[in-house]
């Protein structure tokens, strides 16, 4: 072991459908199986209600805006994306749901854009468009050589965790599960004969024991463990106090980082052990600009989250988070005084984890920052 630091890119959702979709260069039908948007072209208007012109037919990197630079500029050694969107041409959705996310496979490059070393799919939208829909996902991002966690053809290849090559001959594992209190439903889960996603009911379920046991058990010396985990509602800052639990028991069996998602807004950020528990990264991509309803959350700004551990023994250094903002559904760097609105709610709401948040140290590449580290 060198001693040093391993740095990671870990954002929440990427939905790529939708909105997104119909402003790249091979967008799907825009009709859309939702009570109230029919169009998906309708929150392309919404957003340049809000934000300005939006162009048609952008380029591929477009969603991600000065994201990508700030990422080449941090250099982390593996970067992990949740995708919330269907890779799909399959226009039969899932019935019972309000909200279906599909994108052509076309326009993957969107995707392939930042780069991702894992893409999760332990979510409550890989399946909008059913189990055909999930196997054109799988597909797609297996023929554009990207490795995926918490989703397959099988149990089996739900639950198997992503593996990448680290500095040093050591690995990184993420190992991915979709929780019900995210919206996951049960009938989505995968078997020994239907594909599917890796879910459990709550943290007591068996599928969630099973997990703990197999980080126990699989663990290898100089291994960083990631445990991206799909829980929790869409709002509200407060995670509920048996995934806090949940999280502890996955740090107990080995993980070194729980890498949690679902809300539309960041959540607090824990430690634990001398581990990180991300209760909610809050979404990163996504057609939400002009939907009004909660924006004591503004969830217009967006965070990606740049996270180093000790090389000895994946104990967290700190967390830094570079905050963006979501204008024509494209992300750009976000006003100073949005990052110290940051700042405060983070701070006030992750010390009682034992997380502290400061303004980063000036001179650090990529201009207004904050930092995490353990109080």
């Amino acid at each position: 072991m060198s001693g040093g630091l391993t740095g990671l890119f870990l954002c929440g959702d990427v939905m790529l459908g939708r909105g997104v979709d119909q402003i790249l260069p091979h967008p799907l039908d825009p009709v859309l199986p939702e009570r109230y948007v029919r169009d998906a072209r309708d929150y392309v208007t919404l957003a340049e209600a809000v934000s300005g012109p939006v162009p048609r037919q952008a380029a591929p990197d477009y969603p991600w805006g000065e994201a990508l630079a700030l990422l080449d500029a941090a250099g982390p050694a593996a970067r992990v994306v949740n995708l919330e969107t269907a890779v799909t041409r399959n226009d039969a959705p899932t019935p019972g749901k309000a909200v279906h996310y599909r994108m052509d496979p076309a326009n993957l490059p969107a995707l392939t854009a930042v780069r991702p070393d894992v893409v999760v799919l332990a979510n409550n939208h890989v399946l909008d468009y059913g189990r055909r829909g999930l196997d054109d996902t799988l597909d797609a991002l297996a023929a554009a050589g990207l490795r995926t966690a918490g989703a397959g053809r099988d149990a089996e290849e739900a639950r198997r965790p992503a593996e990448v090559p680290l500095p040093d001959g050591r690995r990184l594992v993420v190992h991915a599960l979709g929780l019900a209190s995210s919206g996951v439903p049960r009938d989505w889960a995968a078997t020994a004969r239907r594909g599917g996603v890796h879910q459990a009911t709550g943290p007591d379920d068996p599928a969630a024991t099973r997990l703990l046991a197999r980080l126990r058990a699989s663990r290898r010396p100089g291994d960083l463990v990631v445990v991206s985990v799909h829980w929790g509602s869409n709002w509200g800052y407060a995670p509920a106090r048996a995934e806090v639990s949940f999280g502890h028991a996955l740090v107990d069996a080995g993980a070194d980082i729980v890498h949690g998602h679902s809300s539309h807004h960041p959540r607090p950020l824990e430690t634990y052990r001398g581990r990180l528990v991300l209760h909610g990264c809050g979404d990163l991509v996504n057609d939400y600009e002009g939907i009004t309803g909660q924006q004591r959350y503004r969830d217009d700004l967006r965070l990606l989250h740049l996270v180093s551990v000790h090389d000895t023994d994946g104990s967290l250094a700190r967390v830094r988070l570079v905050p963006l903002r979501s204008r024509r559904l494209r992300l750009e760097r976000a006003p100073e005084q949005d990052v110290r609105w940051l700042h405060d709610v983070l701070g006030r709401i992750s010390r009682p984890y034992g997380m502290r948040i400061d303004p980063a140290p000036a001179g650090e590449p990529g201009g207004p920052a904050l930092t995490a580290t353990p109080v």
